[in-house]
């Protein structure tokens, strides 16, 4: 297999270094990622700026390639042709924070996944909870599970799988859950300070994330109680049970 790993903690984050040697283990890997920490940029797509890539080279001396691109940039760059060689899977992560619930919508790290769902290739995107310092050797092996069991039986058209590795030593985590979106709760806050000529700016800070871990079967719940969840995302963003009702309407 040849297997595209980017992430969105930049090109020498140690979650992508762990992801990648994790990777070889199933076939040939290639390196693409932002040069600089991408966190929380969402699926964003460079259209009106060019966009760069040169070698870099990683802690362990692998070859790689950085880009000033997004995480689905890099993804797109890869399949767009920057990679010759067919990829037949992509691993993104390990993120350095979970990205639960909707969180997938501001997740560089999903939104790369969802890139490559869009063009029909297998993606994965890896995450461990924790803020703190972080081991990324237990995340790496579910990691590899994971994308063995994908290369063994595939996934559906526009679907990719969304992995939260609870932030544990592995000898503590209680085993893998499929699971559903949970319930987020975001604490945002707006902070308005001014600058040296006295103009005000603004930060969108506040406290970390919760939600609802109480409902079993979500990814909250799962990773709340020591399991590593498993989440299919489908790109068909549809709300299906909402059609009928909108067709009654008088339009």
């Amino acid at each position: 297999m040849h297997i595209l790993v980017t992430n969105d903690d930049g090109i020498f984050a140690p979650g992508l270094l762990a992801l990648a040697t994790a990777m070889r283990q199933l076939g040939e890997v290639t390196i693409i990622a932002p040069a600089q920490n991408q966190s929380a940029i969402g699926h964003r797509k460079t259209m009106h700026k060019p966009l760069r890539a040169w070698p870099a080279t990683l802690t362990d001396g692998s070859e790689a390639i950085a880009t000033n691109g997004s995480p689905s940039d890099a993804v797109a760059l890869a399949l767009l042709g920057l990679v010759e060689e067919r990829i037949d899977m992509i691993c993104s992560g390990i993120n350095h924070g979970p990205n639960l619930s909707r969180d997938i919508t501001y997740s560089g790290t999903v939104t790369a996944a969802m890139e490559g769902a869009i063009w029909n290739v297998p993606s994965v995107a890896v995450s461990l909870d924790t803020y703190g310092d972080a081991d990324f050797a237990a995340a790496a092996e579910i990691a590899l599970k994971v994308a063995r069991h994908v290369a063994a039986y595939g996934l559906p058209p526009l679907t990719l799988l969304n992995v939260n590795v609870p932030g544990l030593p592995a000898a503590e985590i209680g085993g893998i859950r499929v699971t559903r979106q949970g319930q987020r709760v975001y604490r945002d806050a707006l902070v308005q300070r001014l600058d040296p000529r006295g103009r005000p700016y603004y930060w969108i800070g506040g406290e970390t994330p919760s939600g609802d871990a109480e409902e079993e079967g979500t990814d909250m719940w799962a990773v709340a109680h020591g399991l590593v969840s498993v989440t299919p995302i489908s790109m068909d963003m549809t709300n299906h049970d909402a059609i009928g009702a909108l067709q009654a309407w008088d339009w």
